[in-house]
């Protein structure tokens, strides 16, 4: 008897990802569509001529929730709208009809003038609002479509723009806040920062790729710009023949699927590094995931290439040649959010800010600005910190100067917590959020030093604290020693109230732990909003009663028994 076989069903093709060179360039979702209809920097003539004559009833849908990204501005969250109800809502019923605006900062350098132009369209036009974030920007809030070309032409009259700040573009570029100036520099990042801004920012070219796309770079050893969550990085590194340059690094990013960027081990040059620049962004460009919205980073593909095909692709198919490798530059040995009074190389102070969950004001900016030039000065820094740094101040001054600063809310001397606390937007603004940040933040953070005060036992040398209003991770809750995620959660009671999932132990490079690592979550561990001070201060003093000698917080949550996170 002639025993059939069932022939082998043939395998399903895969789908195609979306990748230029790979699956051509049909867009596969509503996002791609929308881009290559018509490039999102053309709507700023729109805006212009019609949007801002006509009042936002005029906007096309097309343009109001995609292409006004690449102008820095979102629709800002409508007020009253509780967060059980963001999932819910459409973009539409969550949406008021005014806007965040990000204006663009690469490298955090800022002037006087630039601040007061700032902290003036503040008060003119954004109801006196301004937050410093975690990228070195300034955002506004309660923008009306009408008065954004009066706000470009202010800050365009000072070299500011919003160009690309948002939206499937180049972000801004992180850049050390002391570059040029501190005596230490291994090399000084601004001119990079500067080739690379002036060559491709607001360039067609790099106008549409698959999702956002950040830059990171520094000639400190503090390694002070998270290069580790960046998309392309660079950080300083000495090469025994060729002197100083740069270390590259690529494929980073937190949000929902967090991962941490990779060194390729791959020496740049400071003459090499913006075409470093153009290959890296270039890869992602062509060979990028644009299917899927949510595998659309930059990270997705390296975890699949690997960085040996990366490297190897970057050189033979875009730069042409081979980079030099690279040894790991050393560990940093001093924390890099550049809080207090430090010496500059030329024998001058910078003096770094901390301001509460980066939420300050146009009153405030302009009367920073007065303070530093009443201090000589007319040189300022944002930082990826959420902090702001004077430069400049003759030693005589320096004492004024914290006072006077201590008087705005902006201190030098921070506590524990408020020196690394972050928040992100949250529920006040931002329609992805869904519970309040920067308020419980402050609050909290203000409660639990109180509580340390008097305590007897050891406290870790830093301590950061981040809060985050959604799953994104604008506030990069997964490398904090202490992440809080928002969500609703169901109290004792029975009720449903604003709290957190808690992320522990995350960390960046740093002199506290060497290497970087994502934060442990606790299975079941969530803390309501209410309880955040109890939970922490509960928290610290069991790192505080078990916890050896020398022992930094991150690597205690990462070995300490789930009772003891609780």
């Amino acid at each position: 008897m002639t025993q059939t076989t069932t022939p082998a069903r043939p395998k399903r093709a895969a789908k195609p990802n979306g990748q230029w060179k790979v699956d051509g360039k049909a867009p596969l979702n509503p996002s791609e569509e929308m881009k290559a209809a018509d490039n999102g920097l053309n709507v700023r003539q729109r805006i212009e001529e019609i949007y801002s004559v006509q009042g936002f009833d005029s906007i096309d849908p097309e343009d109001l929730h995609g292409r006004f990204r690449w102008w820095g501005l979102y629709t800002q969250r409508a007020q009253g709208i509780p967060g059980g109800k963001t999932a819910t809502l459409s973009p539409e019923e969550l949406e008021d009809r005014y806007f965040m605006m990000r204006v663009r900062i690469d490298g955090g350098a800022l002037s006087t003038e630039q601040l007061r132009v700032i902290g003036q369209i503040s008060k003119d036009f954004a109801r006196d609002t301004a937050d410093l974030t975690d990228r070195q920007n300034v955002q506004l809030h309660w923008v009306d479509i009408i008065d954004v070309p009066e706000i470009w032409r202010r800050l365009e009259s000072v070299g500011l723009h919003t160009t690309e700040a948002c939206g499937d573009v180049p972000r801004v570029i992180l850049g050390s806040p002391v570059a040029g100036i501190a005596k230490d520099e291994i090399i000084d990042p601004t001119p990079v920062i500067a080739e690379i801004s002036r060559r491709y920012i607001g360039n067609p070219e790099f106008s549409n790729l698959p999702r956002k796309y950040k830059t990171a770079i520094t000639g400190h050893p503090s390694q002070d710009v998270v290069h580790e969550i960046n998309d392309f990085a660079l950080i300083a590194a000495q090469h025994p023949e060729l002197g100083p340059g740069y270390d590259l690094w690529v494929g980073g990013g937190p949000s929902a699927n967090p991962r941490l960027g990779e060194r390729l081990g791959a020496f740049v040059t400071e003459e090499q590094a913006p075409d470093v620049w153009e290959a890296v962004t270039s890869i992602f460009r062509d060979y990028g995931y644009r299917r899927l919205r949510n595998r659309a980073r930059l990270k997705f593909l390296l975890a699949d290439w690997g960085t040996e095909k990366f490297r190897q692709v970057l050189q033979d198919e875009y730069l042409g040649y081979a980079l030099p490798d690279c040894d790991l530059p050393p560990q940093p040995t001093e924390a890099g959010d550049h809080s207090g009074v430090h010496e500059q190389k030329d024998g001058r102070f910078y003096i770094g800010l901390t301001v509460p969950a980066g939420r300050v004001s146009g009153s405030k900016l302009l009367a920073l600005a007065d303070l530093v030039e009443a201090k000589g000065s007319t040189r300022l820094r944002t930082t990826p910190h959420q902090k702001i740094l004077a430069l400049d101040i003759a030693h005589d001054q320096i004492k004024d100067f914290v006072g006077e600063a201590r008087s705005l809310g902006l201190e030098a001397y921070p506590g524990l917590l408020k020196r690394s606390a972050i928040a992100c937007t949250g529920i006040e603004f931002c329609k992805l959020a869904i519970v309040d940040t920067k308020d419980t933040m402050i609050d909290a953070v203000a409660k639990i030093e109180e509580r340390l005060a008097d305590h007897d036992g050891k406290l870790p040398r830093a301590l950061s604290l981040h809060v985050n209003g959604c799953p994104n991770s604008c506030a990069r809750i997964q490398t904090a020693d202490l992440g809080f995620k928002g969500q609703l959660i169901t109290n004792e009671a029975g009720e449903q109230v604003s709290g957190f999932q808690v992320h522990l132990g995350g960390t960046l490079a740093g002199r506290e732990n060497g290497e970087a690592a994502m934060g442990r979550t606790v299975r079941g561990l969530k803390v309501a909003a209410d309880d955040l001070p109890d939970y922490v201060e509960r928290v610290v003093k069991n790192y505080s009663a078990s916890a050896s000698e020398g022992e930094s917080f991150a690597a205690w949550a990462h070995r300490a028994e789930e009772d003891e996170l609780k």
